[in-house]
């Protein structure tokens, strides 16, 4: 497989883990949001983004201060 290839298998390995992972649990932002994540999404300028039932927008995982 061309190492194009096999670089985004590998990005979209990670997604899906990072979905697997995050979807379910419950968080809390550094920003004091909190709620179970509904979403992950990839964003091309700002990397992996989540959605929390309960709030509209979309934060960047960074910004997950606690995880249960």
């Amino acid at each position: 497989m061309p190492s194009v290839k096999r670089r985004a298998s590998k990005i979209l390995d990670e997604y899906g883990a990072a979905q697997s992972k995050l979807i379910g649990k419950a968080v809390v932002l550094t920003d004091g949001k909190a709620g179970t994540v509904v979403n992950v999404w990839l964003d091309e300028l700002h990397g992996l983004r989540i959605s929390i039932e309960g709030h509209e927008g979309r934060w960047p995982v960074s910004t997950i201060k606690f995880e249960s």
